[in-house]
């Protein structure tokens, strides 16, 4: 899963994935649009749960600072904005 948030000027984006060996990872990536200042951070989570509860703490969060949501798509999703959404990951990981 995927979710971004958006202000004017800045963005977080939450990607929630498996990886290779079946662990739950949350991932969080911030930063200004369109600049290349910001951050990305990973975590472990014990389970899909407790995943889904640190996406529901972010969303309050961002909601909190004034941040809309823009995006919302499950990975698998081959929809246009599931697949800019993965895009967006990949460049990060070139950061």
């Amino acid at each position: 899963m995927i979710v971004r948030w958006e202000t004017d000027h800045d963005y977080v984006l939450v990607h929630i994935h498996q990886d290779m060996f079946g662990d739950w990872i949350f991932s969080r990536a911030w930063g200004q649009i369109g600049t290349q200042f910001g951050g990305l951070k990973h975590q472990l989570a014990d389970d899909h749960d407790q995943a889904l509860m640190w996406l529901a703490d972010e969303a309050t969060i961002q909601a909190s600072r004034g941040f809309r949501k823009v995006l919302e798509v499950e990975v698998e999703d081959e929809s246009p904005e599931g697949r800019e959404a993965v895009s967006q990951l990949s460049l990060l990981d070139a950061l």
